[in-house]
C-alpha cells in the first residue's frame, strides 16, 4: 500500500516540471517578441530623427553657400561702385590721364597769340605744347602696371582678387587671352560687363 502514494506523487512532480517548463517556455517567447518590437520602435524613431537631422544640415549648408554667394557678390558689386566714384572724384586712372591731356591741348589752343612785335616766338610756342604733350604720355604710359586688373573697366578691388587667384595676374591676359586664359576668364562671366572686358582691357597701352 505504500508505493501507491509515492507513485502519485511523482507523477504530481513531473506534471509541475512539465508545466513551469512550458510557462517558462512562453515566458522567453514573450520576452523574445517584447524585444524585437522594442527594437522595431527604437529603428522607427531613429530613423526619422537622422533624416532630419541629415536635412537640417544640408540646408544649413545651403543656407550658409547662399549667404556667402550674396555677400560676395554684393561686395564685388560695392568694390566697383567705390572704384567708379573714385574714379570721378578725380583718382589717377587711365581715363583720367587721357582726358587731362585732352584738356591740356585745348587750353594750349586757346591761349592768346603772342604781340606782334614778336612774331618770330609763335612758331616755338606751337612746337614746344606737342613736345610736352608727348612727354606727359610718354610718362602715363611707364606708369601703367599691367598687374592692376582693376585698370581694367568693370573689374573691382575684390573681383581682380579673384582673378589672380584663378591665374589672371595681367591686364594682357584679358587683353588678349590665351586659350587657358579664356577659360578662366568665363569663370568671371556672372560679373556685370563681362563681354566687354576684352575691348576695356585693349584700351589700355
Amino acid at each position: 500500500m505504500a508505493k501507491k502514494p509515492k507513485s502519485n506523487v511523482d507523477k504530481i512532480v513531473k506534471k509541475v516540471n512539465k508545466e513551469f517548463e512550458k510557462t517558462s517556455s512562453q515566458i522567453e517567447g514573450l520576452i523574445s517578441d517584447a524585444m524585437k518590437q522594442f527594437d522595431t520602435l527604437q529603428h522607427q524613431v531613429q530613423d526619422p530623427v537622422r533624416k532630419l537631422l541629415k536635412e537640417v544640415d544640408e540646408l544649413r549648408e545651403r543656407e550658409m553657400k547662399r549667404f556667402s554667394d550674396e555677400f560676395e557678390r554684393r561686395l564685388d558689386e560695392f568694390h566697383e561702385l567705390q572704384s567708379s566714384v573714385l574714379e570721378r572724384l578725380g583718382v589717377a586712372s587711365k581715363e583720367d590721364i587721357l582726358k587731362a591731356e585732352k584738356e591740356s591741348k585745348k587750353e594750349l589752343k586757346k591761349s592768346p597769340a603772342p604781340a606782334a612785335s614778336k612774331p618770330a616766338k609763335k612758331p616755338a610756342t606751337k612746337k614746344a605744347a606737342p613736345k610736352k604733350a608727348a612727354a606727359r604720355k610718354t610718362a602715363a604710359k611707364k606708369t601703367v602696371d599691367k598687374s592692376d586688373l582693376t585698370l581694367v573697366k568693370g573689374i573691382g578691388p575684390a573681383t581682380a582678387k579673384k582673378m589672380k587667384d584663378a591665374g589672371i595676374t595681367s591686364v594682357d591676359q584679358i587683353a588678349n587671352p590665351s586659350p587657358a586664359d579664356q577659360e578662366k576668364l568665363n569663370t568671371f562671366s556672372s560679373i556685370k560687363g563681362f563681354d566687354q572686358l576684352t575691348t576695356e582691357a585693349k584700351k589700355i597701352n
